[in-house]
């Protein structure tokens, strides 16, 4: 496999060991030979090495990659400049405006949150091209819970964001006695107005991060 941040190597060293990553690994790295695979095998990590383990302060919970050319370089929700602003971008976008002020950027990279501690991860780190799903089920939802389950465990005061039915079931892995876990509909433009709209989680999350002494995340 890809580089990975030394700290997140020492936070999940167990997982790299076990049975399922080494199937998982071989299934991953066969896809990429005989089929079209997004992200490039270079970004399959990218959360990882933009949010090692030490820094993460929030995390957002994503599905799959995205499936269109060139738009998945490993952190959910985000696309490389020079690509189309996906729909459930420009809807997070608007919701950080309408909850905290700013402007909209012209573009769709969100490496800048990345860098001040804001973990972009998806579910699953692979997918065939313009075959959504097509690489859940194969092991990294496991891997992926066991990154959850650290940060839970081994660090506090962290904000877990929670967007739509499927990343709210991941919630029972984080004790939220120790953390923040803000949930909403997914900003999807099929459930934005039923519940994403209005959330108020980008102020909720500096909120509680400056009252636990920590620096608050500049959104846009």
């Amino acid at each position: 496999m890809v580089k990975i941040d030394p700290s997140w190597k020492e936070a999940l060293k167990d997982e790299f060991e076990k049975p399922y990553f080494t199937e998982l690994t071989a299934f991953v790295k066969k896809e990429y030979l005989s089929a079209k695979v997004f992200p490039p095998p270079k970004f399959i990590f990218n959360a990882f090495e933009l949010c090692p383990f030490d820094n993460a302060k929030v995390v957002i919970l994503g599905q799959d990659p995205y499936h269109g050319d060139r738009q998945a370089h490993g952190l959910c929700f985000s696309v490389p400049e020079k690509v189309g602003v996906p729909p459930s971008l420009q809807n997070i976008y608007k919701e950080i405006v309408q909850d905290i002020g700013g402007t909209i950027p012209n573009h769709g990279n969100l490496e800048h949150w990345a860098k001040q501690g804001v973990l972009l991860l998806n579910a699953t780190l692979t997918v065939r091209a313009h075959t959504a799903g097509s690489h859940q089920g194969k092991g990294w939802e496991e891997f992926t819970d066991a990154v959850i389950k650290a940060l839970s465990d081994k660090k506090e005061n962290l904000v877990f964001i929670l967007w739509g039915n499927y990343a709210k079931k991941k919630g029972e892995l984080i004790d939220s006695e120790k953390h923040l876990v803000l949930q909403a509909a997914h900003p999807s433009p099929f459930s934005a107005y039923n519940g994403f709209f209005g959330c108020k989680h980008f102020s909720q999350t500096n909120s509680y991060l400056k009252k636990h002494g920590r620096e608050s995340i500049h959104w846009l």
